[in-house]
């Protein structure tokens, strides 16, 4: 009995140690142009216990993009309160991230890390961010043309139902990973586990371009039931990709429901058919152009506005890859920009069925 109280009040005493010897910096992002120098700070708490032996290990992951000016410390030398200065030396343009570990058990350096983005010009970065609100705007504003020539015509003939019930698909996957990677606690701490370092990759922006796109989608598919349609439906082809996509979401939910995946997991899978979608969502609608040899009833406004999203969404890739020296998120991990340069690919395709290939369609708008 008396060895178990010795050792419960030792490993209180430990915990508490711990609890007192949590270190951390002032910031975990430090963007710095190329030869800048900053300086971050190890803050040392006040309620700190010195500790007698052991150090504080300071590595960094890509020592040509940047270096720091100090990289072991003796954690006997530091003092409650302390703030311990860290200077850092953009070497190269890119990113990368800068960690800790302890020769000391009774140190906790877990929140000892931060990322480093060097970049080569600042002019760059600000065209970026005004290219990415473009093509938003853009995008978002896509949706509007379709929806008012359908209003304008008093008839959806020439709008391939095919294109509709897969974009409203996509679009809802997309929500819902937008919405519960950003808002259910759970889902963000599964991410937070997985990536600890990661930030959350969804933005505000995402989640109203994701719902704005299934509102507008939604109420374009509305039209469709009270406007003229002729004999258009939507293909039996169309509605067996449907149910597979449908079977391979509700059996992802289940076994996530059931904790054999993640609901992070689950979120992915829905990202997947996402992009999927995305592959094939435009094909319906050029067959259909084809074989009624007119694009009446299929908006070019939608085309170029969404042409003109993802050019500059490829433009802004480009830029980003240039002033970070960040190439590999083009090349090594191609998906975004093969996908935006796909649909860039079927506007262009559009754009020839439009004005040039059907510019005298016997089809007239209604």
């Amino acid at each position: 009995m008396y060895c178990q109280a010795t050792s419960l009040l030792v490993l209180i005493l430990v915990k508490a140690s711990i609890c007192d010897n949590i270190l951390s910096v002032d910031q975990h992002d430090v963007t710095l142009k190329l030869h800048e120098s900053k300086t971050v700070y190890i803050i040392v708490p006040n309620n700190f216990t010195t500790i007698n032996q052991g150090s504080l290990n300071l590595l960094i992951q890509h020592s040509d993009i940047a270096s720091i000016n100090l990289t072991n410390i003796e954690l006997s030398s530091l003092f409650p309160g302390e703030n311990v200065p860290i200077s850092i030396q953009a070497n190269g343009a890119g990113k990368t991230d800068v960690y800790s570990n302890s020769t000391q058990n009774l140190a906790n350096t877990e929140d000892v890390y931060f990322r480093v983005t060097v970049y080569k010009a600042k002019g760059l970065g600000t065209l970026s961010t005004i290219i990415g609100w473009i093509y938003f705007v853009a995008w978002s504003v896509s949706f509007y043309p379709q929806a008012y020539i359908n209003w304008k015509r008093k008839s959806v003939i020439g709008l391939n139902f095919d294109f509709l019930s897969l974009n409203i698909l996509g679009f809802i996957l997309y929500s819902v990973f937008n919405l519960g990677l950003y808002f259910i606690p759970e889902i963000r701490a599964e991410y937070s586990a997985r990536y600890p370092r990661g930030l959350n990759p969804v933005q505000v922006n995402d989640i109203f371009f994701a719902v704005h796109a299934v509102i507008l989608t939604g109420f374009t598919i509305i039209q469709c039931f009270i406007y003229d349609r002729a004999d258009q439906r939507v293909s039996i082809t169309a509605r067996v990709i449907l149910s597979v996509f449908g079977i391979f979401i509700i059996i992802s939910a289940f076994i996530a429901y059931f904790n054999v995946i993640h609901w992070l997991d689950f979120l992915y899978y829905c990202s997947y058919v996402k992009l999927t979608i995305t592959l094939i969502k435009y094909i319906p609608q050029a067959f259909m152009n084809y074989r009624r040899k007119s694009t009446s009833g299929w908006s070019i406004g939608n085309i170029l506005l969404d042409f003109t999203g993802g050019t500059l969404s490829m433009l802004q890739m480009i830029l980003n890859a240039y002033n970070y020296d960040d190439w590999v998120s083009i090349f090594g991990d191609p998906t975004k920009f093969g996908l935006g340069l796909f649909s860039v690919a079927f506007d262009i395709f559009f754009m020839f069925q439009h004005y040039l290939f059907y510019r005298h369609s016997r089809y007239e708008d209604k």
